[in-house]
């Protein structure tokens, strides 16, 4: 795909006024079945000068368990950036719905430490469309910098599911190998989230998306309960990690199955020790006590110093 200039917006976007957006463009299309080719815009969107509050930074450290720092937790970064990603998926030319689409998962660079007093360039857009068995997915890329420099310390690529959304021109892909059968490990920890899981984490990210504040917001958009936050969830999960992780590493998570509200949730982490660098490497893996049934899992992985920026 072929870049042209990023459209450079004047403040970043409101996700509230996005989700509106959203739910007025999917009623156009319903009506006038427009924009159902399998063509991704070619355009970037950044915001320029973007500062942390730090109230909000704290207020997010304590809600996901991060120990207090002037370091910007990879997860808030992720959150800083996410109106900034949706207003590329919130397109007049984006050809898939915004609404309804599931985060399959999430990779994430975190090159070099960030601080609440670092003024950030942002820029977002997407990038292969393709077929999955289920619908189509896309990958929307975020890249936070320093302001005024080109240098990248924070990327993320997240890949979202439009479920039931079958464009032409997009070959589903062969028959995928299932995943291997999860038996629970002994658990390191368990979560117990409240009903306000989801509102606590809006609160803190600023993303009021309906399926996670309430069961009656929830049900409007199809789903049986309200669900938390895969971000929110996976950020704990790096959270719990800890120091393992040092200060510049990757994130990679994958998310199976949501987390309905209240629930528990049980986790695992294991560290590898082993190697010329101690406690370069660690999973995690969540799932539901009662069930067996596995949310999510993921790793967190050191980067050798030469890749750290």
């Amino acid at each position: 795909m072929t870049h042209q200039q990023p459209v450079i917006l004047a403040e970043m976007p409101s996700l509230s006024k996005l989700y509106v957006n959203a739910a007025a463009q999917a009623a156009r299309r319903r009506l006038l079945g427009t924009h159902d080719a399998a063509v991704l815009p070619t355009d970037s969107h950044e915001v320029r000068g973007v500062t942390v509050a730090v109230e909000n930074l704290t207020a997010y450290q304590h809600l996901i368990g991060e120990t207090a720092s002037d370091v910007l937790p990879a997860g808030f970064i992720h959150a800083i950036a996410f109106p900034l990603a949706m207003s590329v998926l919130n397109r007049d030319d984006f050809p898939l719905p915004l609404l309804g689409m599931i985060h399959l998962r999430n990779s994430v660079e975190q090159r070099s430490p960030l601080v609440f007093t670092d003024v950030l360039d942002m820029t977002a857009r997407v990038d292969n469309l393709r077929g999955h068995r289920a619908g189509t997915q896309v990958d929307v890329i975020a890249e936070v910098r320093r302001s005024g420099s080109s240098e990248v310390h924070w990327r993320g690529v997240s890949t979202y599911l439009a479920k039931g959304v079958f464009l032409p021109g997009i070959d589903k892909p062969t028959a995928q190998a299932p995943r291997g059968e999860f038996s629970a490990p002994d658990p390191t920890a368990l979560w117990h989230l409240g009903v306000d899981t989801g509102r606590a984490y809006a609160a803190v990210s600023g993303d009021f998306n309906p399926i996670h504040l309430s069961v009656l917001s929830a049900k409007a958009l199809g789903m049986r309960r309200s669900i938390a936050h895969g971000m929110y969830l996976a950020s704990r999960a790096l959270a719990d990690v800890g120091p393992a992780r040092g200060d510049s590493f990757t994130w990679d998570v994958e998310f199976d199955a949501p987390v309905f509200l209240p629930s528990r949730v049980a986790l695992e982490i294991a560290t590898d020790h082993s190697g010329s660098v101690a406690w370069k490497h660690s999973s995690f893996v969540a799932w539901n006590p009662g069930s067996g049934r596995r949310h999510f899992s993921g790793t967190v992985a050191a980067l050798p110093a030469q890749d750290c920026g």
